[in-house]
């Protein structure tokens, strides 16, 4: 399931912070303190819960996790990693470089339901 992807710039501040600290990953923060903002943590330092889900992949192979109930709440959109001026959040290995991830999602087409054989659509009327 690849329901994420990252913008060139983002791609380029990522290879700065892998340069840096090693293979990473992201969390999609849903917390309140650093809002939704993609957490970025040393591939080796974050434990992944057991609800959380992997929403896919970047180019690098970096993988993007979201918590369960957020998923839920996301699940028909498609996430777009970015880079804006900032600060990352206090935990986030983008902090303290004046700038920062950020999601954008779109709004994905959720699939339709299927008909009931003994459901009798309008056209069929």
């Amino acid at each position: 399931m690849d329901k994420v992807t990252a913008t060139p710039a983002a791609m380029a501040f990522l290879a700065e912070i892998v340069a840096d600290h090693g293979p990473v990953l992201f969390h999609q923060s849903g917390g309140c303190c650093d809002g939704s903002s993609p957490m970025c943590y040393p591939r080796g330092e974050f434990r992944i819960g057991e609800g959380d889900v992997l929403l896919g992949r970047l180019a690098d192979d970096t993988p993007v996790y979201i918590g369960g109930a957020q998923f839920e709440a996301w699940k028909h959109t498609d996430l777009i990693l970015d880079v804006v001026p900032g600060r990352g959040g206090m935990f986030s290995l983008d902090n303290g470089r004046e700038r920062r991830f950020l999601t954008r999602s779109t709004v994905c087409a959720a699939p339709a339901p299927a008909n009931r054989p003994d459901e009798v659509l309008p056209s069929q009327a």
